[in-house]
């Protein structure tokens, strides 16, 4: 099947399942990679992503809170879609507490040790000089260019779907360490493409959220736990 023609499939279902949780939900949080490619110029944007946008504006509209982070393949992501759409958008790990419980949330990317290539390459990604220059390109060339090297990196590397073991995942030795600072109850995280919960000491957890890709998973919190769901 051709890639466009996968990708709407996968918008539709993404569409769907925010329409069937919007009107009892009191927030949402989407954790970063909603789009494999994502550019603003000053007056042009990616083409695409209609009915997403479109749904993600009729739930703010109707008073929901959705909260956007960035991640490794929207990082470029700037004042478009709160202006538009009506969403708050962090770059960063936000810390937030509900029912007395504590959470830490985050794309992911970058987070814990290692990981120096990625890092380095991100720290060029969000250089604004940078940003600045690559928005001098034509939009037809600059969203091929990325676009490329988005297929080549992931055919070159592949996706890591695996578990990866306790001394290996980065953001399972990045949370142990933040709890040697201050105590979470819940540590959320996009950017792996596998859906997990991780025990850890304190009656700590981890939740990845999976993806959207493969396996069309996501959390709900209840006002008393944190439940990994799959849409069906």
């Amino acid at each position: 099947m051709h890639p466009a023609r996968k990708s709407l499939e996968r918008e539709k279902k993404v569409v769907k399942w925010l329409d069937g949780i919007y009107r009892d939900a009191s927030e949402i949080y989407l954790l970063g990679d909603i789009f494999d490619y994502w550019f603003e110029y000053k007056r042009v944007v990616p083409r695409g992503f209609t009915r997403f946008l479109g749904k993600i504006a009729e739930i703010t509209d109707a008073g929901v809170k959705v909260h956007f982070f960035t991640g490794n393949h929207d990082v470029w992501v700037f004042k478009y879609l709160p202006a538009e759409i009506g969403v708050d958008v962090y770059r960063k790990p936000l810390v937030r507490e509900y029912n007395g419980r504590k959470f830490l949330i985050a794309h992911g990317d970058g987070l814990g040790p290692g990981q120096r290539g990625y890092k380095f390459l991100k720290g060029i990604f969000t250089n604004r000089v940078l940003q600045w220059l690559y928005a001098r390109l034509h939009p037809n060339f600059a969203t091929a260019f990325a676009l490329g090297w988005s297929k080549r990196s992931r055919i070159a590397k592949g996706v890591t779907t695996e578990y990866m073991g306790d001394d290996k995942e980065h953001l399972i030795l990045y949370s142990r360490k933040m709890l040697e600072k201050e105590h979470f109850d819940y540590f959320v995280y996009g950017h792996r493409h596998l859906p997990l919960e991780y025990d850890l000491p304190g009656n700590s957890k981890i939740v990845y959220l999976g993806d959207w890709i493969v396996h069309f998973t996501y959390a709900v919190w209840d006002g008393e736990s944190l439940q990994l769901k799959t849409h069906e």
